[in-house]
């Protein structure tokens, strides 16, 4: 970890110089011009983050038939969190419309808690339906995920004894990195030079995992803290903006995918019939416009609101979801838990092996908007406050599949040899995956994530060299 993050900084060391007077999507730190050496952007962000779901479980009724009849969803707790988080980045121009740039996103803190959903009126436990989910009625306890008392990692010994408390999971806050941002840009188009043309940019990022990764101890919760994912990703973007009298629109296309994992990351492949193991990958678009107010450029005086929509698509693949840390809990190997894996399927017994928490996703698509007050004071000093709300639609959060049919080698009197496939994933040997765990990704089984929402709030201090 040492050796990453003093190789990421030392790529940042540069100078200054000079700067734009434009929206932030026509800002280039360039270097070299004419008119000034060094160019450099300072930038330091702040964000608080709250996300809410609804999380459902499925269940088959014991008249259904499998395979014929649908199952059944039953909600089942009611997700929060929350999370503070500064930025601070910096942006060097190391040649004519070309720059580097790196990021540090520190969590100052993040907790989160699960309580049963009991917002239906009439709230009601009993009957073939009920309205709310309590100690009594709820899958998660009866299938011994979680004991009646709950967890509450302030007091993880004892939990909640309240037994009319609706409040029954809570997790050890958390605090750190997890990512440091290396990242490269040019300007193919700059505004302030052709002002006929739009400001263009090309951009390509490394996230280097730095940060301790989160996990779960049941036993000292303070212990594990971390907020890392243990994951390196890369992210190329692009951006088109141009000022057209008061108003400058402008769009932002961008895709994410992870490269390479820590030796203690969450997302390493198990081996045997594991599949799509990886931290789901990610597409975005972000379009809107500035709404310019007063543009002094005499004075450096500039005052804005900006607009924006962004539509992100998340695919399938391994996640910490809503529900990470509970499965983490019930699969803790030294606790015994339903959810502990077989770390070698194809040995007799069960080699325990801690589950991990992270959980197959399914696709979902993620929608938001942001309204954003910008301000210049001077040429140098940039201010800007934000709020954010994003929905994202309703997905499955634990599908794991059980494994991959692998094909035999039989005797032919023609070929000597054929592959066959039974279709089926035969117990005790390599086409097992040693991440299935049937109590919650077999169908009638699974969790679902509904109505998620994240609304964010925070604030920008940038200056300009």
């Amino acid at each position: 970890m040492r050796g990453r993050l003093l190789l990421a900084l030392s790529l940042l060391s540069s100078g200054v110089g000079g700067a734009a007077h434009a929206g932030p999507d026509s800002e280039v730190p360039s270097s070299f011009d004419p008119d000034h050496g060094f160019g450099a952007h300072v930038t330091l962000d702040y964000d608080f983050s709250y996300r809410h779901s609804v999380i459902e479980r499925e269940t088959i009724d014991g008249t259904a038939t499998p395979g014929q009849d649908p199952t059944q969803l039953r909600r089942e707790f009611i997700f929060s969190s929350q999370r503070h988080t500064i930025v601070p980045k910096i942006e060097l121009g190391i040649f004519h419309d070309v720059w580097i740039y790196g990021a540090l996103p520190y969590v100052l803190t993040d907790s989160r808690q699960l309580e049963f959903d009991q917002q239906q009126t009439p709230c009601t436990f009993t009957g073939t339906e009920p309205a709310c989910v309590n100690r009594a009625n709820s899958s998660t306890i009866a299938d011994g995920l979680l004991p009646m008392t709950g967890f509450d990692a302030h007091d993880p010994t004892v939990g909640f004894t309240d037994p009319s408390s609706a409040l029954i999971f809570r997790g050890p806050d958390r605090s750190g990195l997890d990512q440091i941002y290396l990242g490269l840009g040019w300007a193919p188009m700059n505004q302030r030079r052709d002002d006929t043309k739009p400001t263009w940019k090309l951009g390509a990022e490394l996230r280097l995992a730095v940060g301790k990764v989160a996990k779960l101890d049941r036993t000292m919760p303070s212990r594990e803290n971390g907020v890392g994912e243990g994951v390196d990703e890369i992210r190329l973007w692009t951006t088109f903006a141009r000022k057209r009298g008061w108003a400058e629109p402008y769009v932002e296309l961008s895709w994410q995918a992870p490269i390479g994992h820590t030796k203690d990351s969450p997302f390493n492949d198990p081996g045997f019939g594991a599949r799509r193991t990886d931290k789901q990958q990610e597409a975005s678009v972000r379009a809107g416009f500035e709404a310019i107010a007063v543009d002094n450029q005499v004075d450096h005086e500039r005052f804005s609101l900006d607009f924006s929509g962004v539509a992100a698509a998340h695919f399938e693949g391994r996640a910490y979801s809503e529900m990470w840390e509970v499965f983490a809990f019930a699969g803790d190997a030294a606790g015994g838990g339903p959810l502990v894996l077989d770390a070698d399927p194809t040995q007799s017994g069960v080699q325990a092996l801690s589950h991990p928490g992270v959980s197959n996703v399914e696709n979902y698509l993620e929608l938001g908007g942001r309204l954003s007050a910008r301000a210049e004071i001077g040429s140098r000093v940039h201010l800007a406050a934000f709020g954010q709300f994003r929905g994202e639609t309703q997905h499955i959060i634990s599908f794991t599949d059980a494994g991959v049919d692998l094909p035999t080698c039989t005797a032919n009197t023609t070929t000597g040899c054929e592959d066959e496939s039974n279709e089926v994933v035969n117990p005790g040997t390599a086409e097992v995956n040693p991440l299935h765990v049937p109590i919650i990704d077999l169908v009638g089984h699974r969790y679902r994530s509904v109505g998620a929402m994240t609304f964010d709030i925070g604030a920008e201090l940038q200056i300009l060299f």
